[in-house]
C-alpha cells in the first residue's frame, strides 16, 4: 500500500432501499437495502481502480446497520478504521429508478443523523489524515445541518494545514438546504480553499451563484458556453487549480448523452461524448466521475487522460444498480479502448 496515494473522503453514508428493478415505491411490498452516499461512493471508486482510500464518517454507536456498512466498506478495500462512533441516527434514503420519460425519484429520511449533529472537534484529523495526500469532500454534508457546515469547513482547514490537496464536488441538493443558510452563503468560502473543483452548470449556478448560458434540456451542448462558466468560476476563485464540468444531456431517464471538461487554467479540454441508452441506475455516476477523476490525476500521464478515464468511468457506473461503481481500472482502460462495443469478454 503506497500511503503516499491515499485518499481521504469525508461525509454520509446512508441505508439505500429502492424497489426492484423499476418499480415504483411499493408496487412490491419490498426493498432491495444497500448502502449509499457521494463520498463513500469516491473511496469505493478508488478502491476499485486500485488506490488506497480511507473514508471518514460519524456514525450512531450500538447500531448493526452501522455496523455492516462498516463491514461493506472493507469488503470494497476501503480503510475504515477512523470512522467515528457519535450520537445521532443512520440516515436512510428511497430511490425510485426511473425509466424512459419517468424521472427517478428520491427520498431523504436523515434528520438528527449522527454526522448532521457532528460538530468541529469530534473528528481528530491528524490521524483522519496520516499517511494521506488527498481530501475529497462534497457540498452535500455542508448543507445538513449548521454544525455539518462548520465541520466540514475545518477538515478542509485540516487538510491544508497537513499540505493535502484538497477536491470537491459542489453536489447541490435542493432539498437538504434546510437550516437556514443557503449553499451560496455556505459554498463561496467553503470554495475558496479547494484545489481541484467538480460541478455540473446547475451546480455552478445554485451554489455558487455563477450562470451561464446552457440549456441541457436541448438535447445539444455548446462547448463555447461551458469553457466561458469555467473561466468565470476560475476566475472568482483564483485557488482553484483546475474546474471540470460534467455534462450531462437528459433526452430521457433511460437515455443520456454523457462527456465532461476541465479547465486547468493554461487549457480547456473536452472529453469523448458517450450515448447512454437503457440506463440501469444513474445514482452516484457523478460520484464515479469524480472517483476516476482524482484516480487519473494521481496516477495518469495527462489531464486529457485523467479526464477520458472519468468520463468512461461514470459512463460505465450507470449499468450498475446501486451507488457503488464496482468497476476496475482495467475495465475503464478498456472501455476507453474499445470506444463501448458491449461484445462479449471470453
Amino acid at each position: 500500500m503506497f500511503m503516499s496515494q491515499l485518499v481521504v473522503s469525508f461525509g454520509e453514508t446512508m441505508l439505500r432501499l429502492a424497489p426492484p428493478g423499476f418499480e415504483r415505491f411499493l408496487q412490491s411490498p419490498q426493498f432491495v437495502a444497500t448502502f449509499g452516499g457521494g463520498e463513500a461512493n469516491v473511496a469505493v471508486a478508488l478502491a476499485g481502480f486500485g488506490n488506497p482510500a480511507r473514508y471518514i464518517t460519524v456514525l450512531p454507536p450500538n447500531n448493526p446497520v452501522a455496523d455492516a456498512l462498516i463491514g461493506e466498506l472493507r469488503r470494497f478495500g476501503v480503510d475504515a478504521s477512523q470512522v467515528v462512533r457519535g450520537p445521532g441516527r443512520m440516515g436512510i434514503y428511497f430511490v425510485e429508478t426511473g425509466s424512459n420519460q419517468r424521472p427517478s425519484k428520491v427520498v431523504y429520511d436523515r434528520e438528527n443523523s449522527a454526522i448532521a449533529l457532528a460538530k468541529p472537534g469530534d473528528i481528530d484529523w491528524a490521524k483522519a489524515f496520516e499517511g494521506a495526500r488527498w481530501f475529497h469532500i462534497t457540498g452535500i454534508t455542508p448543507a445538513l445541518s449548521q454544525s455539518a457546515a462548520e465541520l466540514s469547513i475545518e477538515s478542509i482547514q485540516a487538510a491544508r494545514q497537513a499540505g493535502l490537496t484538497v477536491s470537491c464536488d459542489l453536489n447541490f441538493r435542493k432539498n437538504l438546504w434546510k437550516y437556514g443558510k443557503t449553499a451560496q452563503q455556505m459554498m463561496g468560502d467553503l470554495f475558496r480553499m479547494v484545489d481541484i473543483g467538480i460541478a455540473n452548470e446547475e451546480d455552478c449556478q445554485a451554489a455558487l451563484g455563477i450562470h451561464a448560458d446552457v440549456d441541457v434540456s436541448s438535447g445539444q451542448l455548446n462547448a463555447d458556453a461551458y469553457r466561458a462558466l469555467a473561466e468565470k468560476v476560475l476566475s472568482a476563485y483564483p485557488g482553484l487549480k483546475m474546474l471540470a464540468i460534467t455534462l450531462r444531456e437528459s433526452k430521457s431517464a433511460s437515455h443520456n448523452g454523457w462527456s465532461a471538461c476541465l479547465h486547468d487554467r493554461r487549457e480547456f479540454i473536452l472529453s469523448r461524448h458517450y450515448e447512454i441508452t437503457h440506463i440501469v441506475d444513474r445514482v452516484g455516476g457523478g460520484d464515479s466521475f469524480a472517483g476516476g477523476l482524482i484516480f487519473g490525476l494521481l496516477n495518469l500521464a495527462t489531464h486529457a487522460d485523467a479526464l477520458e478515464f472519468a468520463v468512461a468511468a461514470s459512463c460505465l457506473k450507470h449499468s450498475i444498480p446501486g451507488d457503488f461503481s464496482r468497476l476496475s481500472r482495467e475495465e475503464v482502460e478498456q472501455l476507453i479502448k474499445s470506444g463501448g462495443s458491449g461484445r462479449v469478454q471470453r
